[in-house]
């Protein structure tokens, strides 16, 4: 294999699957490589080893979220400021922006829906299990977490199915069959001041709009309520107040959906796996952390180097991008013994899908780690068997690492 053999940056890349082999050789042979980009993107970075991951994301300074983007597309000085979220923030600004919802996204915060969440999971297979079956991406995965995010948002349950359609259309946009309009086939100049480059985000900031106005005339204390007062107080702009509850509608659902759903594959890969935890169940939490690192919901994230450095003894200069490939490190036999292996017993197993420490480690984790642990706990006791029932088919994308389809035969227990 050559470096020129690679290419990370085609979405039709991961259609049929993550190009593990291909992050190998790169740990192997050029663990911090250029990788060119078609115009009008210049180039990046490439780092795939966990501890150089650790380090870009761990050094905010050197390293800044603010000065670039989080993904690959290049952006202008109007379109950061207009499409700037509090990923694309370095601190103080970034603390600012967390500290407005990361009480309620704590540990503590989340934990007490922990019984409401069981409840809503034991709905969801009540309905679905007897269907025999079905797509488990449509009837289980995308359920719980979206159920759950309108229940933190304190909006109709009956709004989920639009929240999840705007989802994918944004995050997913260079998927033919998800996104309104797909980046990388379809002009989207006029859409460049929008998140994604999506014109769904219109919608998406209406339905915020109407929300407000609700807790304008009657406040509450809830995770929309908090923007609001955030933007009373100055805290918060406009755009910010947009671009923010985009994020939480994304976030708090889409990366959940795609855990589950990759998991579950996961132990249809591996039967004896799943036969361990009907038999263990105890165990659930610690194969929680490996149903984490396995699927990596996000591929990467990117940084912009704002002065002339190094990474691994490679020379990197100001304004160049930098690309963490999380799917990469999660994978890094350095850290993980065997890391094609699929362990649900895995210890220690410090993955970074949360990220790489730092000031951006994901104000979602605790919710996620929860939604998945008692998606599983819920239902691995109620199967007696589950098999694939068709083809399994993947996001195209080079950013989400997501199943859009993963049709199941199940027998309930």
């Amino acid at each position: 294999m050559q470096l020129t053999d690679i290419d990370l940056v085609d979405p039709d890349t991961y259609v049929g699957g993550i190009p593990f082999e291909w992050f190998e050789w790169l740990r192997h042979h050029a663990p911090v490589a250029w990788h060119p980009e078609p115009a009008p993107n210049r180039g990046f970075w490439s780092v795939v080893r966990y501890d150089d991951l650790v380090r870009v994301h761990m050094d905010w300074d050197r390293f800044s979220s603010e000065k670039g983007a989080v993904a690959l597309e290049e952006l202008d000085d109007e379109q950061l400021r207009v499409r700037q979220t509090m990923l694309e923030s370095d601190p103080p600004r970034h603390g600012e922006l967390r500290r407005i919802t990361s009480k309620r996204l704590s540990a503590r915060g989340v934990g007490r829906y922990e019984d409401w969440i069981r409840e809503v999971a034991r709905d969801v297979l009540d309905r679905a299990l007897p269907m025999g079956e079905f797509d488990f991406v449509a009837e289980i995965s995308r359920e719980l977490p979206i159920r759950f995010l309108c229940s933190i948002l304190s909006v109709p349950q009956e709004d989920a199915p639009a929240l999840i359609h705007w989802g994918d259309q944004m995050i997913a946009n260079q998927d033919p069959d998800l996104a309104a309009v797909v980046v990388d086939r379809e002009d989207t100049e006029a859409y460049r001041l929008l998140p994604f480059r999506s014109p769904t985000a219109y919608e998406v900031w209406a339905y915020a709009d109407r929300q407000r106005e609700l807790r304008l005339g009657t406040p509450s204390d809830d995770v929309i309520g908090a923007l609001v007062l955030a933007q009373s107080e100055g805290t918060l702009t406009e755009a910010d107040y947009h671009n923010y509850f985009s994020l939480l509608m994304i976030a708090g659902n889409e990366t959940t959906r795609h855990t589950i759903s990759s998991g579950m594959l996961a132990l249809l890969s591996h039967p004896e796996q799943l036969r361990h935890l009907q038999e263990h169940p105890d165990a659930i939490p610690t194969a929680t952390e490996e149903i984490l690192r396995w699927a990596t919901p996000v591929m990467h994230f990117r940084r912009t180097a704002t002065a002339d450095t190094e990474l691994a003894g490679v020379p990197i200069k100001e304004g160049d991008k930098v690309v963490t490939w999380y799917v990469s490190a999660n994978r890094d036999e350095t850290m993980f013994p065997e890391p094609n292996r699929f362990d649900v017993t895995r210890q220690p197993n410090e993955h970074v899908t949360f990220g790489g420490g730092g000031p951006h480690f994901c104000l979602g984790a605790h919710l996620a780690r929860l939604e998945t642990r008692i998606l599983f706990q819920e239902l691995l006791p109620r199967l007696r068997s589950i098999e694939l029932a068709g083809p399994v088919s993947r996001i195209r994308s080079n950013f989400v690492n997501g199943l859009k389809r993963l049709p199941v035969r199940i027998h309930a227990a």
